[in-house]
């Protein structure tokens, strides 16, 4: 939509839903990020592969959005991978510490094969 305050890409790719967001994930448009990665984990995939090749920036509520979606993903079983950090959102996650939670593919190839 065109209302929408991020961009989200959502396909069916080898069997895994990617999620690809664009742009900045801050306070003003993480809900509407949620709202997608709640959709997508409603559908049941097996493997969820959030690609963030075009997130140029995240603060904590992106975060916590991904955190969510990872919670909400085990409770239903499926396997939850982030990939393609920027540099500045790789700092992010690894300051928070949540590079020891999250699986982290460098690529959405890598992500897809579960390496």
């Amino acid at each position: 939509m065109a209302n929408d305050p991020i961009k989200v890409t959502v396909e069916t790719l080898e069997g895994a839903t990617v999620v690809s967001p664009e742009g900045e994930i801050d306070l003003s448009c993480s809900a509407h990020l949620r709202s997608k990665l709640q959709e997508v984990v409603s559908a049941g995939p097996k493997r969820i592969v959030i690609d963030l090749n075009g997130v140029s920036y995240m603060d904590s509520s992106g975060i916590a959005t991904l955190v969510e979606a990872l919670q909400m993903a085990r409770r239903d079983e499926a396997s939850l991978v982030i990939c393609n950090l920027t540099e500045r959102v790789k700092s992010i996650i690894e300051l928070a510490r949540l590079d020891q939670i999250f699986e982290i593919a460098v690529d959405r190839d890598a992500a897809l094969v579960g390496t």
